[in-house]
């Protein structure tokens, strides 16, 4: 009896020690959720409250209705009604009004209401951004720092620190709609929301109320320029140089000096040239003054602020001195007084030498946070990169050919050139001696491509040769496209054996990613290229599109034909002794490279050369990630720890296995037909056209650029860009890109009784995992009920039902492949963002539908057609401010 009673009790015991540990665990998968809960869902409850009182003609009643046209939404759509049907219940239910100008009216001021609601929203979640993440938690430095201890790696992580780094490039594709005086209220709400400085929060909204929130006209691109300058001074000034100062003092402690940036900024705005008539050598440099005036500008706050510390007999002298200097650069900048990186870190020694000898190192460490700052960002704070198509570079030097001979000069190409074999007309421009000047041009776009090489020298005499050193060539599909730069440069006085240029190539296409192997392979055998890589250190950077790979091929094959195009190109490189860098051209949305790309580089096998991870970050996404100090250094600490895990750890990776890599194969392929098939529906695009504001994305005045390539009247595909190609699937709520093939995929294999061979897939390969998970995130931010009326239409009724079949099938097997009840499961609090978003802007979605409709109808006047395309214009605004990574 006694052991029975024993053995009773040691069951319960036991019982109630997994549930308590049940509890544990689920309290602390939970923690973040209930954070977010807290410090953002109940927030914006709050806050949100303060919009219905606002003083300003029209808010008020707004702001009374809008929970209405909410609920409204809500159970139309739970119905099956459509967005006319629902706009048009809820006025005449709840707002009489006496005509469709006055109705037009009320749902201007819904736009202006709800775009401000998303502000508020941005700024309570960027307030909570440490309350929701762990910012010491798996992936930041700190992490990294106690595993390597652990598992006694710290020389190994000390060795991979001095070479590994993170290049951030800042582009010049906006896809962010917030002014700069936007920016900085949501920055200043944010402090205030941390605080809780209730009165504070009160005033910054009313000032919200008021405020524009759209640009009246396009901006330029030193508009764009000047646009982004206001996160490099505000944001990552600070959030790298923490970074820099915890590896050196933490990691290193201190007992050497790094010569490695760790992270390096790049800056697009002004040097992307591909397709952006607007963007010249005038702006280039332009630009680059700019940049150089930022970061003294920074330099000349901090030794402001050091000289109130720095009050010791001599050192005093120094810092006066110094801070002069930096003054004159700033606000009367000569030439012959310009100050350079070296001269400034031999002043800051000079100052710091002092300090250690006569006054016991006192304040030591602000020195040094300075000396960190001016060893990565120089006077240069972010290098321009330079960036034009391949054809442009073909048409200019025949164009310069062209102009010699009408001259009466001798041309720099035989008049048979165009016969020639790629490999003749490599030949023939590697014997080009002639040096040119802009006379020697008749084009405009000639004119600015010579313009732009000159412009690169000028920029490297003033801010040195990290201000500007590489030169991109988009649509590269060939060894000559490389060969026709290198010879511009030579054309344009440069000497080629000491080029301090690096040329970039980069592969967009399907094709050109399975090409790129050949290109790469050829160049590196040409002596000639193979001595300006010497040059270079024997390095190689190598452009790889994830945008247009994605929207020529599909999201599978596309990820999949740009992880092998590395492997391939890693292995040559290789051989050739040549160590290569990936740059990774990405957008925001998991469609275009973007969602979680620290598991992306997490996931990478060794196969893979590592020596730098460089992305491009754009729009939305500059804002949602880097948006503030705290996610800045969060972020960047992700990249950073993905990249350096790779080798510290190589241990705990796992190559793809050749079954593994069949699968991939197989996977992407099925998935790259499905896909292929539906682009070639005859109503792909006017589908697009007819059902989302593609062709409203130029009068948004976002950015600079034009929406498409080309000068046709007519839509091509070809000539799409993928920000309003990505964009317009967004705002539809489909999603297309980030889904469409993959459930096909998958109902293929699990059709042939190799569902068991799929999972192992999914179980054991990190990449392909990341791959569902990130598509995950397109198919949450999806919603078909706004769009569900389309499926009676008689000519786009297939279309739709095309989509929302891939979408059902994708959606119902990534779930069983994952084994979660719902998508991003594993994620609760980016779920819960992404569905609070969603509700908040479901009005603006149906707004935006109700608006389309509506100019389908042939009776509808000139003047109110005007106004319904304004109404579509100003709803991207908060639909795209919404989902931080539509494009």
């Amino acid at each position: 009896m006694s052991y029975k009673l024993d053995k009773i009790g040691d069951e319960r015991f036991n019982r109630t020690k997994k549930f308590v540990y049940s509890l544990v665990s689920t309290m602390y998968v939970n923690k973040p959720i209930l954070a977010f809960r807290q410090n953002v869902t109940d927030k914006y409850t709050i806050y949100n409250s303060l919009f219905a009182a606002l003083p300003f003609s029209g808010i008020a009643n707004v702001g009374a209705l809008l929970p209405i046209l909410l609920q409204s939404c809500i159970d139309g759509y739970q119905s099956g009604k459509s967005p006319i049907e629902i706009i048009q219940d809820f006025f005449n239910r709840h707002v009489q009004l006496s005509n469709e100008t006055e109705q037009l009216d009320r749902l201007f001021k819904f736009v202006q209401y709800i775009e401000r609601q998303v502000v508020l929203f941005d700024a309570i979640e960027d307030a909570a951004f440490d309350s929701v993440h762990q910012l010491n938690g798996t992936g930041s430095l700190k992490a990294l720092y106690n595993e390597a201890f652990f598992k006694g790696k710290i020389p190994l992580l000390k060795e991979k620190l001095s070479q590994f780094k993170v290049r951030v490039v800042l582009t010049a594709h906006p896809t962010q709609f917030y002014p700069g005086s936007v920016l900085g209220i949501i920055h200043d709400l944010g402090e205030a929301i941390a605080k809780n400085d209730f009165e504070t929060i009160n005033l910054y909204i009313q000032q919200l109320g008021i405020t524009p929130f759209f640009n009246k006209k396009q901006p330029t691109p030193l508009d764009e320029a000047v646009n982004l300058m206001w996160y490099l001074e505000n944001i990552l000034y600070q959030s790298i140089g923490n970074i820099y100062n915890f590896v050196h003092n933490e990691i290193l402690e201190g007992e050497k000096e790094i010569n490695n940036p760790l992270i390096e900024l790049g800056f697009w705005p002004g040097g992307d040239r591909d397709g952006n008539p607007f963007v010249n050598a005038s702006t280039t440099l332009k630009i680059a003054d700019s940049l150089r005036s930022a970061i003294i500008v920074c330099y000349y706050r901090d030794i402001r602020k050091l000289k109130r510390r720095l009050t010791f007999s001599g050192v005093d002298v120094l810092v006066t001195k110094l801070e002069a200097q930096l003054y004159e650069n700033v606000f009367r900048p000569e030439e012959s007084k310009r100050i350079h990186q070296k001269e400034l870190l031999e002043k800051l020694q000079e100052i710091k030498d002092l300090m250690i000898a006569n006054h016991h190192s006192l304040y030591i460490n602000r020195v040094n946070s300075l000396i960190n700052k001016v060893k990565v960002f120089g006077t240069w704070f972010a290098s321009i990169d330079i960036r034009q198509d391949s054809r442009i570079h073909t048409a200019v030097i025949k164009n310069i050919d062209a102009t010699l001979k009408q001259k009466n000069q001798n041309g720099i190409l035989p008049n048979d050139y165009d016969t020639l074999s790629e490999e003749e007309k490599i030949n023939c421009l590697l014997g080009i001696e002639k040096v040119i000047d802009i006379d020697d041009t008749s084009t405009e776009i000639a004119k600015d491509t010579v313009e732009s090489i000159f412009a690169i020298n000028s920029i490297q005499q003033i801010n040195g040769e990290q201000g500007c050193h590489r030169y991109i060539i988009s649509n590269c599909q060939s060894a000559l496209n490389m060969m026709e730069v290198f010879t511009l440069f030579k054309l344009c006085g440069w000497n080629t054996k000491q080029l301090s240029v690096d040329i970039v190539p980069l592969f967009e296409t399907i094709e050109d990613l399975k090409e790129a192997e050949h290109i790469m392979q050829w160049l590196y055998q040409l002596p000639i290229y193979k001595k300006h890589l010497q040059a270079r250190s024997l390095s190689q950077t190598i452009m790889l599109g994830f945008s247009d790979g994605t929207k020529d091929g599909g999201y599978l094959q596309a990820n999949w034909s740009i992880y092998t195009a590395k492997e391939k190109l890693t292995a040559i490189s290789r051989n050739h002794e040549i160590k290569v860098k990936f740059f990774d051209g990405r957008g925001g949305p998991p469609s275009r490279g973007g969602g979680k790309t620290n598991k992306f580089y997490a996931s990478l096998g060794n196969n893979i050369e590592n020596e730098e991870i460089q992305l491009t970050i754009q729009g939305q996404t500059i804002t949602s990630n880097f948006g503030t100090l705290k996610s800045a250094q969060y972020n960047l600490e992700q990249l950073l720890s993905a990249g350096i895990s790779n080798t510290v750890f190589a241990e705990n990776r796992i190559e793809i296995s050749t079954k593994h890599r069949s699968l991939l194969e197989e996977l992407g392929g099925i998935s790259h037909q499905v896909y292929q098939s539906f682009k070639k529906h005859p109503q792909f695009l006017p589908y697009m056209q007819q059902f989302s504001p593609l062709n409203y994305y130029n009068k948004s005045n976002i950015g600079s650029r034009p929406g498409k390539r080309g000068n046709s009247d007519k839509l091509v595909f070809e000539d799409l860009r993928a920000i309003p190609f990505v964009g317009s699937w967004s705002q539809l709520k489909q999603n297309v890109p980030g889904y469409f093939g993959v459930g096909s995929a998958l109902q293929s294999l699990k059709n042939a009784g190799r569902w068991d061979e799929v999972k192992s897939l999914f179980n054991e390969v990190a990449f392909f995992r990341t791959l569902i998970d990130n598509s995950m995130m397109s198919m949450l931010k999806s919603f078909f009920p706004l769009t569900a009326h389309i499926e009676h239409d008689p000519l786009f009724g297939p279309v739709w039902r095309m989509i929302k079949s891939e979408y059902d099938l994708t959606h119902s097997l990534v779930l069983e492949l994952s084994g979660d009840k719902v998508l991003m499961e594993q994620d609760q609090p980016g779920r819960a963002s992404i569905l609070m978003r969603d509700k908040i802007v479901l009005p603006l979605l149906t707004i935006q539908q109700y608006a389309l409709q509506q100019l389908k109808n042939e009776g509808v006047s000139e003047e109110l057609k005007a106004n319904y395309e304004k109404l579509i214009t100003r709803s991207m605004f908060g639909i795209i401010n919404a989902a931080r990574n539509s494009a």
